[in-house]
């Protein structure tokens, strides 16, 4: 299995178009040390020619020209290596990137019933995209089954979905009440090498049983969106604290560093990294942390293969 994380920062992108805090600040002028980073996506493929999309980010027109493979062959006019995408959650640094391939074919969309819904009643997307390429919805099975290609034909991964803790996006807030599948991960396996991989981008809370499903991977992709629960707050950006938005905090004895440090995954890597996060700055103390855990704080266009 080929894996390219196009994107590894959480709504907004890293610098932040609107924010002046410390990091924000700082990787503009050039006086800390970290990257630019695009809003969460990334591309997973068998054969390396054939892409399925973990995630739709509204960056996705910059992360596809940033990768040839999902570009047109030089044989045709129009076309793409994308075959479909899988949806964690309906927030809409996960799917506003949706929109923005309306002008390919039939988009083929893997999304749990109350991922769906909220696209379909809550924002309307799916109504907007059929009067351009249109949606094929699929349910992503609870166990293991083969992810087709587009022209149903085996893409050589298989795929399964289970809801983890989290909420419904903002903009359905109030009218809908929290429930089991507003957000899942996907474990993909390569049906050749076995290579096993666990996406987790959003996720509120590591209980046990989401323990148990992340000890059986080889590659972690987990939710860094924060340090710490009032990150916001400190930074002078906002009232709002980490659970209260659905993400753990990746610091602290109950963070998901302090989770993930003892499991034995040989790769564990963070994604959907928020502006404010200090594990962003190279050689910050956060980021050491994380680092000497023995966990990778993902960039755009880090590669592997499983």
């Amino acid at each position: 299995m080929y894996v390219r994380l196009l994107g590894t920062a959480a709504g907004g992108g890293f610098p932040q178009w609107n924010c002046n805090c410390r990091n924000c600040r700082g990787v503009r002028a050039g006086t800390v040390q970290a990257r630019p980073r695009t809003q969460s996506c990334v591309a997973i493929s068998a054969d390396g020619s054939r892409w399925f999309l973990l995630n739709a980010s509204p960056d996705i027109h910059i992360q596809i020209e940033s990768f040839p493979v999902l570009l047109p062959s030089p044989e045709t006019v129009r076309g793409t290596g994308l075959e479909g995408i899988l949806l964690t959650n309906a927030d809409l640094d996960h799917t506003l990137g949706l929109l923005i391939l309306r002008e390919g074919f039939r988009l083929p969309v893997h999304a749990a019933s109350r991922v769906r819904r909220a696209l379909t009643d809550g924002l309307a997307l799916a109504h907007t995209l059929e009067r351009y390429c249109g949606i094929n919805w699929h349910e992503p099975p609870a166990e293991l089954q083969p992810l087709l290609h587009a022209d149903h034909s085996l893409s050589g991964l298989s795929y399964s979905a289970f809801p983890v803790a989290g909420k419904p996006p903002r903009y359905l807030e109030g009218p809908v009440s929290p429930g089991a599948g507003d957000v899942v991960a996907y474990r993909i396996v390569d049906e050749t090498t076995g290579g096993r991989l666990l996406f987790m981008p959003d996720v509120a809370a590591l209980d046990e049983s989401t323990l148990t499903q992340v000890r059986d991977c080889d590659t972690l992709l987990l939710d860094g969106t924060f340090w710490s629960e009032h990150e916001m707050q400190l930074m002078g950006v906002g009232s709002t604290s980490a659970r209260e938005m659905g993400h753990l905090p990746v610091g602290g004895p109950d963070g998901s560093l302090a989770r993930i440090a003892p499991l034995p995954i040989p790769h564990k890597i963070y994604v959907h990294i928020n502006n404010t996060n200090p594990i962003l700055i190279e050689g910050s103390p956060e980021r050491a942390a994380v680092e000497s855990a023995g966990v990778t704080v993902g960039w755009d266009g880090l590669e592997f293969s499983l």
